[in-house]
């Protein structure tokens, strides 16, 4: 695999969790912004890059039971967290402080971000790849546009204020059941 098919697979890959960078760079504070994006882009990038790993290294011997579960495990989780925003949204905020972000909730959408690229890594144990160079550019990619997609949603966010975390959560939610149905009925 080429060196631009590489960096395409990344940004295919990197797709999902720049879109949860967005849903949640939309509620989260201004003061540590850039915080948060490095925090998001780092999880985000380590994850989607030792996935593809961990698929390469478990070959043909799991992709069958891997592949029947992983996009129930994405949709559950980014539901969950997408509930629960849309929840917290509704509470009454103290001094309207705006949500932090837990690394058990950052480490949760890492992992339902970043369960395709086990399966691509499973697909290039069968393809003359350079491992170790795929899952750094998918790695690199990924971290780079989820940090720029914390600081769009942070823009987006504050436009729309009041309903930024409603709209996150709704976003996670969204592309929760968009990982379900295209691994159901496509």
């Amino acid at each position: 695999m080429d060196l631009l098919s590489l960096i395409f697979t990344g940004i295919g890959l990197a797709m999902d969790a720049s879109a949860v960078s967005i849903a949640k760079g939309m509620s989260l504070p201004n003061e540590k912004i850039k915080n948060y994006a490095l925090k998001l882009g780092l999880a985000f990038g380590i994850f989607q890059g030792l996935m593809p790993l961990i698929g390469y290294l478990a070959g043909s011997t799991f992709s069958g039971y891997i592949q029947s579960v992983d996009h129930w495990v994405a949709f559950i989780l980014l539901a969950l967290i997408g509930l629960n925003m849309i929840k917290e949204s509704r509470e009454e905020k103290e001094n309207e402080e705006v949500s932090d972000l837990p690394l058990k909730v950052i480490l949760l959408l890492a992992i339902a971000t970043s369960i395709d690229a086990l399966a691509v890594g499973v697909s290039f144990a069968f393809l003359k790849v350079n491992i170790v160079l795929a899952c750094s550019i998918i790695a690199i990619v990924t971290f780079i546009l989820s940090f720029i997609c914390v600081m769009v949603g942070k823009r987006l966010g504050s436009l729309f204020q009041k309903y930024a975390e409603i709209f996150g959560g709704i976003i996670l939610m969204m592309i929760g059941a968009k990982i379900l149905i295209e691994h159901l009925f496509l």
